[in-house]
């Protein structure tokens, strides 16, 4: 496995590869849903690329990117051991040359959901992920459906603007409890940890939005939305643990015709 810091070494190996090559976003603190992308990608292509990118501009709380857990040393060590050809570990600098001045914004969806909670996450998110693609020229990208409203905006963009790349959807990988596996799980004590559990529970329940929303708040929860929108239901909620506040996110398919 190959890792490259720099954006110039990059781009240069870059064209030695031929083949087919698969492209798995990340922000480090890599877990078993990652791991998940990253054998899809081995199988499905020649070549695979991983990057990991800690993105300060899709953060609206700064005090969520200063505890975003970080682990390079143990992510690199996962993506060697799973078959990752390339590993991009750039730097602030190396993506946003222009000081962030150019950016990607859609002015519907991403005003919703989390968007409506988040100002500006996912222009951030739209921004770098354009940048990635352009640097990586995948065949494919994969991305899990844990963020399943990410999913479908950057899918859209890369038809948008006639991006030459396959978004392929994963499947959310979950503990054995239900609790969708997540890079902020890291930040849940032991009681918060228990108490995450209950969001896919209910939201896999026959109860109301609003129901289910009201049994997250009377457990200690603070609930951004519980919305199901067609073929699914979406949930966004915070709950503290020790000296922090953790969010987590989760989508299941609706399959109790809630409306």
């Amino acid at each position: 496995m190959k890792r490259f810091a720099s954006i110039a070494d990059w781009r240069e190996h870059r064209h030695s590869l031929t083949g087919s090559v698969g492209f798995v976003p990340t922000m480090g603190a890599l877990h078993d849903g990652h791991a998940s992308l990253l054998r899809r990608s081995v199988a499905e292509n020649d070549h695979t690329v991983l990057s990991i990118y800690l993105n300060p501009t899709q953060f609206n709380n700064p005090a969520d990117l200063t505890g975003y857990p970080k682990t390079l040393e143990r992510d690199l060590t996962l993506a060697c051991d799973l078959g990752a050809d390339c590993v991009l570990t750039p730097r602030y600098e190396d993506i946003y040359p222009d000081g962030y001045r150019y950016q990607v914004c859609e002015d519907q969806f991403s005003r919703e959901l989390c968007g409506a909670h988040r100002d500006g996450h996912f222009t951030g998110v739209l921004t770098v992920v354009m940048k990635l693609l352009n640097l990586i020229k995948p065949d494919r990208a994969y991305f899990g459906e844990k963020d399943y409203q990410q999913y479908l905006l950057i899918r859209d963009m890369c038809e948008a603007f006639f991006m030459d790349v396959s978004i392929v959807p994963c499947a959310t990988v979950r503990e054995s409890d239900g609790l969708a596996l997540s890079s902020r799980n890291e930040l849940l004590d032991e009681k918060a940890r228990s108490a995450a559990t209950l969001i896919n529970r209910l939201i896999r329940s026959s109860r109301s939005d609003d129901c289910v929303a009201r049994s997250l708040e009377d457990m200690g929860f603070e609930v951004d939305y519980v919305v199901t929108r067609q073929e699914r239901r979406f949930v966004a909620a915070s709950l503290p643990s020790g000296d922090s506040t953790v969010r987590l996110i989760d989508n299941v398919v609706n399959t109790s015709g809630i409306t």
